[in-house]
């Protein structure tokens, strides 16, 4: 759109009168964008934001719980972890016998989760896990698989 002395006039008119830009645009037969940057151009007075805003006077008095300090390091991984490090947790072995999931332990066993968490027949893999890995080795090569060379797939 030209912005001719005329066009600029209206807008300025309209802004005064304090339409919206969306309105502005509608009025003048021009997108709301248009609208924004010509006013931003003409250096026109800021307009107030629609989203309405309270004030901290405004706000009703509100019963704040206080909040307690968040303990330093990771999130832990389990809520149905123990808190404590060095502890253990009892979980059902292959065998069904209940077993204490060692932590922080010299002999790793396998993390792999194996059935419905919260069931019964829920339990972790009872092998002792790869050097380096959380996880035996046939349960690795689950887990660990090599990217493809995608080229391979072009033809």
């Amino acid at each position: 759109m030209d912005w001719t002395a005329e066009a600029i006039e209206r807008l300025r008119a309209l802004w005064a009168e304090g339409h919206s830009t969306a309105e502005i645009g509608r009025r003048m037969g021009v997108s709301k964008n248009a609208v924004v940057g010509k006013a931003h151009r003409l250096n026109l007075p800021a307009r107030p934001s629609p989203i309405r805003r309270e004030t901290l006077a405004e706000r009703p008095a509100q019963a704040t719980t206080p909040r307690l300090p968040r303990a330093a390091g990771p999130a832990p991984r389990s809520t149905l972890a123990p808190a404590a490090s060095g502890s253990t947790a009892p979980v059902a072995a292959a065998s069904g016998v209940v077993r204490a999931f060692p932590r922080l332990s010299a002999m790793r066993s396998c993390c792999w989760p194996i059935g419905e968490p919260g069931t019964p027949e829920f339990r972790f893999c009872s092998a002792e896990a790869a050097s380096g890995k959380p996880y035996c080795s046939q349960h690795a090569a689950v887990a660990y698989v090599k990217a493809r060379d995608r080229r391979e797939d072009a033809a």
